[in-house]
C-alpha cells in the first residue's frame, strides 16, 4: 500500500503533464473549435474512463442480444492489436491477428451482424453504410475517448471494485482522462456488481458518482454460463466443488472471474498476462506443463471467451497434445430489476432518433 502510494507522488507530474494535453484537446471539443461528426445513424457509444476491465465486451454482447432480432445491427471497434490496417469487414474464418480478438468474438457468436474494425471511426461509418444501407443502428466498442465521431447516445462503464471517483490519471492512475469527463456520458453503469448487492451499496455508490440529471445509472453483474470446449462448442464441462482449476487468462482483471471460480471449484491457479497478450509457443508449452502437474483426478483449463480467440492460434499443438481448453461464457444481467428499464432506455433511443 506504502508502495504504491510512493509511485503514485513520483508519477504525478507525468500524470499532471499527461492531463494538460488531455484538457486541452476536450476543451477544444467542448468550444466546437473540434467537432465530432454526427450521422444519420444511430450510434451508440460504449466505452470507460479506465484502461481496460469494465466489461465493455459483454455490455456490446448484451445490446446485439437486444436488438439483433428487431433491426439491423452493425459493431465498430478499433480491432485493438491486430497485424492488420485500415478498414475491414470480419467474417468467421479470420483469426485474432487480422481483425483483433473481441471483434473475432462478435463475430463467432452472432455471425448474422455486421461486424467491422478500423482505426478511424469517423471514415468506417460511412464504408459501413455504404457496404450495408440497411444499417439501422451502429454500436461502438471502446469510444468515450474518441471524440471525431459524436455518438447519438454515450454510455459509459466504471467497475463497483474500481470506480473512477477514486482513480487517478495514467501513468499514475488508470483514468485516460480527467474524472470531469463522466459528463458527456448519457448512461452510466456501475459494472461487475456483487452478484448480491445491498440497497446501501447502491446508495452509496450513486452518492459517490453523484450523476447530473440527465444521466441515468445502472448496476451490472456477471452471470457466467457452462464452460465449452473451444474448438468443439457442444462439449461442455460441468464445474464442481472437488474440481482443480487451471486458469489462464490475458485480460485486464481477473478477480471477478477468479472469485466465481473459487466458489464452484476446489482450487484455482492461475496463469495470468497483460490485456490482449499474444499467446506464444512458450505459453502454449507452459500451459501443458502446468496443466500436467495438477495432481488431482478432475482437473480443468478454464479460459475466457476473449482469450480463446487468441489461443486458437496454437490451434494445432492444442490438439495434438490433447489440451482440452474450456472458455466460460459470461452475459450481463442488471441489479434490482431495472433491465428492463435500461432496455427501454435503449429502445427510446432508438425510436426518437432524428436523423
Amino acid at each position: 500500500m506504502i508502495q504504491r502510494v510512493l509511485v503514485q507522488i513520483l508519477l504525478a507530474p507525468f500524470s499532471f503533464l499527461y492531463g494538460i494535453g488531455v484538457g486541452l484537446r476536450n476543451a477544444l471539443y467542448s468550444r466546437g473549435l473540434l467537432k465530432g461528426v454526427e450521422f444519420n445513424v444511430p450510434v451508440i457509444s460504449v466505452g470507460n474512463l479506465s484502461v481496460g476491465g469494465a466489461g465493455k465486451t459483454p455490455h456490446i454482447e448484451y445490446l446485439i442480444r437486444l436488438l439483433k432480432d428487431y433491426i439491423e445491427v452493425a459493431t465498430l471497434s478499433r480491432g485493438y492489436r491486430r497485424k492488420t490496417k485500415g478498414f475491414l469487414a470480419v467474417n468467421t474464418r479470420m483469426n485474432a491477428e487480422q481483425v483483433g480478438d473481441e471483434p473475432l468474438q462478435f463475430k463467432r457468436k452472432f455471425p448474422d451482424i455486421q461486424v467491422t474494425v478500423s482505426e478511424s471511426r469517423a471514415f468506417a461509418i460511412p464504408r459501413i453504410m455504404m457496404d450495408r444501407p440497411d444499417t439501422q443502428a451502429i454500436l461502438l466498442d471502446d469510444a468515450f475517448q474518441h471524440r471525431s465521431v459524436k455518438p447519438g447516445l454515450n454510455i459509459l462503464l466504471t467497475e463497483f471494485s474500481r470506480p473512477f471517483t477514486r482513480d487517478y490519471l495514467l501513468p499514475s492512475g488508470r483514468l485516460r482522462e480527467w474524472r470531469s469527463a463522466y459528463e458527456r456520458a448519457d448512461i452510466i453503469i456501475v459494472s461487475k456488481c456483487p452478484p448480491a448487492l445491498a440497497a446501501e451499496e447502491k446508495e452509496a455508490m450513486i452518492k459517490e458518482i453523484n450523476p447530473l440529471p440527465h444521466q441515468k445509472l445502472y448496476f451490472s453483474y456477471y452471470r457466467y454460463g457452462k464452460p465449452y470446449y473451444i474448438f468443439n462448442p457442444r462439449y461442455t464441462l460441468e464445474l464442481h466443488s472437488d474440481m482443480d482449476v487451471l486458469l489462464i487468462s490475458a485480460i485486464a482483471n481477473t478477480d471477478y472471474l477468479v472469485d466465481y471460480l473459487e466458489q464452484q471449484a476446489n482450487s484455482v491457479r492461475i496463469l495470468e498476462y497483460e490485456d490482449h497478450h499474444y499467446f506464444t509457443k512458450y505459453d502454449v508449452g507452459q500451459l501443458k506443463a502446468k496443466f500436467d502437474q495438477l495432481d488431482s483426478p478432475r482437473k480443468a483449463i478454464i479460459t475466457t471467451e476473449k482469450d480463446a480467440m487468441r489461443l486458437e492460434l496454437h490451434r494445432q499443438f492444442l490438439i495434438s497434445d490433447r489440451i482440452p481448453v474450456f472458455a466460460i461464457p459470461v452475459e450481463v444481467q442488471f441489479h434490482f430489476g431495472e433491465g428492463e428499464q435500461f432496455d427501454q432506455d435503449i429502445r427510446d433511443f432508438l425510436l426518437n432518433f432524428k436523423a
